[in-house]
């Protein structure tokens, strides 16, 4: 029996990651939180607090280009046991949930039917020993239920052969299963051989530049108060004169003051208005930082710089999100590809080789889907390079660059 480090050192350990999750998780839900420095603020409106959705709009940019197709070659029929699992869900639960935390879960089981369910378990609520060969788990551990007040009611502890179930800390359940590795796969964004499950893609300099732009827009949204209604002033006035009615006097359009008795009047003044450039000049800076960051644009953040581009424009301009995208492609398509094996040694109840799937390979639609004149030119570079090497490009190939399925409509014959 293999030695395992038991459910007592994976609680510890998703006890300590899981605050760094929730943190990325409130960012992307624009529920963080910027400290203020205490300067700049009255003490009237420390209440105020501004909100950003530039993270959201860092992994939604990605998540939202990636569409997961199947596999091909699919020997062991995985994409079938995909597709009784809600797919256009469970594909976007994992991505998304995997570039927020750095990596989320797979968790496999057998429903009433004897055929495998799957579920997605954020990074939050499920940790485990990996295997850096495999990239499968040699022991696992995830929180199915909590509480109102966040603790673990239903906790599941996975390891080769078996799974077993806890309620409020005692083992009430006993799965066995003939499935050569854990059933909880880990689907990782940019792993690393140091950082086995991923980065996040709400970095630690995304955060720190959002925070520090939610505090420009604060101070910004301050000085509005005083931009809109510059301070005025008035020298000269008798001290025994009734005192005026400040908000009146800011908002009427005509004043009185009439002279005294040596034939004196006061003298009225207005303090130069404060300007709101230093504050989207500031704000502009922070943008710009993280668009280098995050592989975005300005025009993706809120700040138009030129008139709408073409696609080959917007494509060129995406670059580095063009290749973060493909990288995520790789790396999530092989954790798809092991949930799909494990699912279906445990929907046949035999033990594969894991070799025996290696030439069954993810797919996915473009990453920018193709307009018109693309995909003219498209069809234009196929033509040239079959008459070069007949049969390089097939229907294949070509949904891949395209994303656009062949009809299967038949051909009506001319009459």
């Amino acid at each position: 029996m293999a030695d395992y480090r038991g459910i007592e050192y994976l609680r510890k350990k998703l006890n300590r990651k899981r605050s760094r999750v929730l943190r990325r998780y409130k960012f992307y839900e624009m529920k963080n939180i910027a400290r203020d420095m205490g300067i700049a603020t009255p003490p009237s409106l420390q209440w105020l607090q501004a909100v950003l959705g530039w993270n959201a709009k860092a992994v939604d940019s990605i998540a939202d280009r990636l569409e997961f197709r199947g596999f091909r070659d699919d020997n062991f029929d995985m994409t079938g046991i995909f597709r009784m699992n809600n797919p256009d869900i469970l594909y976007d639960s994992a991505v998304l949930s995997a570039l927020i935390s750095s990596c989320c879960f797979i968790y496999i089981s057998k429903g009433e039917d004897d055929f495998p369910r799957l579920q997605v378990i954020d990074g939050a609520n499920a940790t485990g020993i990996i295997n850096p060969i495999t990239n499968l788990l040699t022991e696992g551990y995830a929180v199915l239920e909590r509480d109102d007040n966040e603790k673990a009611t239903v906790e599941a502890y996975f390891v080769e052969g078996w799974t077993v179930i806890y309620k409020n800390g005692v083992p009430v359940q006993l799965f066995e299963d003939n499935v050569p590795a854990p059933l909880l796969v880990p689907i990782i964004f940019r792993p690393d051989a140091k950082r086995a499950f991923g980065h996040s893609r709400i970095s630690r300099a995304c955060m720190s530049i959002t925070e520090s732009a939610m505090r420009t827009l604060k101070r910004s949204e301050i000085t509005a108060e005083f931009y809109s209604f510059p301070q005025k002033y008035v020298v000269g006035l008798d001290p025994d004169a009734e005192q005026m009615d400040k908000w009146k006097a800011t908002v009427s359009s005509l004043l009185q003051f009439d002279k005294d008795e040596e034939g004196d009047s006061p003298t009225l003044g207005q303090f130069q208005q404060q300007s709101m450039a230093p504050h989207l000049d500031q704000l502009k800076m922070f943008a710009a930082l993280f668009a280098g960051e995050t592989g975005l644009t300005l025009d993706d953040l809120g700040f138009a710089t030129e008139n709408p581009a073409s696609q080959e424009a917007i494509k060129a301009s995406h670059e580095n999100l063009r290749l973060t995208a493909r990288k995520a492609q790789r790396a999530f398509g092989s954790g798809f590809l092991n949930a799909g094996y494990l699912a279906a040694c445990l929907r046949d109840d035999y033990q594969y080789y894991r070799n025996q799937v290696y030439m069954t390979t993810p797919i996915w639609e473009p990453v920018f889907e193709p307009d018109a004149a693309m995909l003219s030119n498209i069809g234009d570079g196929a033509i040239k390079i079959n008459q070069a090497v007949p049969g390089y490009f097939n229907a294949d190939n070509l949904r891949d660059l395209t994303g656009i399925n062949m009809s299967n409509l038949p051909v009506t014959p001319e009459v």
